[in-house]
């Protein structure tokens, strides 16, 4: 692939359960971001309710998928990030915990099977304390939002940058 290969940046969740609205939260502060400096040629920012098969159509045929989800951990820590590197190539199978009723680690399982994986997924998980129905996120979901949205800039920038010096 080129240096101009799509990323794909996906906000999983339901803004209207509370910290499972993450993913959707960050999606939105980083299209808020590219209105005042353009993300590389090739980017696409969604927001997907984490059906395995939206997420698998999202991500097909993308070089990089960077994939914004809440997590459900015991004893949970609310608002802390895990960053978890997936290659296509070295894929171990594990179950990701989620606070959806089909995880994200069957939409990778499944997309593993089908040989439809990105080159390189990324996943931000973010521990919740509430996903209770109602809109908004919890204060401690919340103050992450900025920072993982500027870290998954940066991690945009990383793979263009890599790309464009080509195999080392």
């Amino acid at each position: 692939m080129g240096t101009h290969a799509r990323i794909a940046v996906i906000g999983v969740g339901n803004e209207f359960r509370r910290d499972d609205g993450v993913g959707c939260a960050v999606a939105a502060r980083l299209r808020e971001r590219a209105e005042s400096r353009a993300f590389p040629a090739g980017t696409v920012v969604a927001t997907c309710d984490g059906d395995p098969a939206r997420l698998i159509g999202l991500w097909e045929g993308a070089a990089l998928a960077v994939v914004v989800d809440a997590a459900h951990a015991e004893p949970g820590h609310p608002g802390l990030v895990h960053r978890i590197e997936l290659d296509a190539g070295r894929l171990a199978r594990r179950r990701a915990t989620s606070s959806h009723g089909l995880g994200l680690g069957e939409a990778v399982e499944l997309a593993r099977v089908l040989g439809r994986l990105p080159g390189r997924l990324v996943v931000y998980a973010v521990e919740g304390a509430d996903t209770s129905v109602g809109p908004g996120l919890t204060p401690a979901v919340e103050g992450v939002v900025e920072p993982l949205a500027a870290s998954v800039e940066d991690e945009i920038i990383r793979h263009r940058a890599a790309t464009a010096k080509g195999p080392s």
